[in-house]
């Protein structure tokens, strides 16, 4: 059986027009006309692969690199082997990044499951449902009364987009993900098993049985928003759930109703995010970070990995822990707790020896 190949081989580009493309320079001597057909790590890269270097962690496998070319800041050049042309830039990880979509576009964005465009007939469209010329709707997929989906989007196999909803121009909306009192933006990304705008987790506590609180309000994903796998967002209670232009979001994060989450963040994977939260622009939440409810976060604040924030957090903030605090703070009494556990190990193995001394003593005595 041959090895299957899920991205068509890139056409190549000369370091020449990588340079170019990524404003990245060359030394004197650089053949600027090799030539570059694919994009790999340190250690796998081979003559005809681009590559960066960016963490000192990896200086080891950078000094044995076989790649024909690798981005690298300019303190770094001395590292590169000869046989590598090293390309200077300030920024090598975005720079590999850039060049890596141009060698493989379509690895940056969903396609079909099936490859096809157009309706499927094994598609279920109800006679209501609005479908603009260009778009693709894959077999299997259900689009419901009063639904429209824009041209150049895409339905794939299986998913459900219900009454009403609204999809833009250009969108996926992946295998079996569930779309539902919601409008989606241009050019958004739905990973596959997503769930847009069920009801969310509202409950008034009673003795005998707890009263569900009435979800009436919508999810808005404004333009060019991604979505991972498995994540699911609900839909306000008496507000709109709004996700902001240009937020990507991970798989497996919890999004809870009437949160309203800003331009450009970035929401790392296994995130949950209580009700009624609003998160300001370029904010970032590193993976498994908990928000309580009612919580502000404001622009540009940073929320490191695992933490929980019960408080507001101000604007360009850096936190972490749990609770969250300043992060130089919470590092600080890391830190402190961590030399207290030493000297308390340090007291209790004296303490063991000197008991072990008496014990041999009285046993020889």
């Amino acid at each position: 059986m041959a090895e299957p190949v899920f991205f068509p081989t890139p056409t190549p580009l000369t370091i020449d027009q990588i340079a170019a493309m990524t404003g990245a320079s060359l030394s004197a001597d650089a053949d600027g006309s090799r030539r570059i057909d694919g994009a790999a790590a340190l250690s796998a890269a081979g003559p005809g692969d681009i590559t960066f270097f960016e963490s000192a962690n990896f200086v080891a496998e950078l000094k044995t690199t076989r790649a024909g070319a690798c981005f690298c800041t300019s303190r770094d050049v001395a590292l590169v082997p000869s046989t590598t042309v090293a390309l200077k830039t300030d920024w090598p990880h975005r720079a590999f990044a850039t060049v890596a979509a141009r060698l493989y576009p379509t690895s940056t964005h969903p396609t079909p499951v099936f490859g096809a465009h157009g309706v499927s007939e094994s598609a279920h469209l109800h006679e209501q449902a609005v479908v603009e010329p260009g778009a693709t709707v894959e077999t299997g997929a259900v689009v419901g009364p009063g639904a429209e989906v824009g041209a150049g989007s895409v339905i794939a196999a299986g998913s459900i987009i219900g009454p009403g909803v609204r999809i833009g121009r250009d969108a996926f909306i992946g295998p079996r993900a569930v779309v539902i009192h919601a409008l989606i933006g241009d050019r958004v990304i739905v990973h596959a098993g997503a769930c847009i705008g069920q009801d969310g987790f509202g409950f008034i506590p009673g003795e005998r049985h707890h009263t569900k609180i009435a979800q009436i309000g919508r999810v808005i994903v404004q333009n060019d928003v991604e979505i991972g796998a498995n994540t699911t967002i609900d839909r306000g209670s008496n507000r709109d759930t709004i996700i902001g232009e240009g937020t990507k979001i991970d798989n497996l994060v919890q999004i809870g109703h009437n949160v309203v989450i800003g331009r450009n963040c970035l929401i790392a994977g296994h995130v949950g995010i209580s009700g009624s939260v609003t998160i300001g622009d370029s904010v970032m939440l590193g993976g498994k970070v908990g928000v309580k409810d009612n919580v502000v976060i404001g622009r540009g604040a940073i929320l490191a990995a695992g933490s929980a924030a019960a408080t507001d957090v101000p604007e360009g903030a850096r936190w972490g822990g749990t609770p969250a605090r300043p992060l130089k703070q919470w590092l600080r009494e890391v830190s402190m707790l961590r030399r207290m556990t030493q000297r308390r190990e340090g007291h209790d193995r004296r303490r063991a020896g000197t008991n072990d001394g008496r014990r041999a003593s009285s046993d020889e005595g």
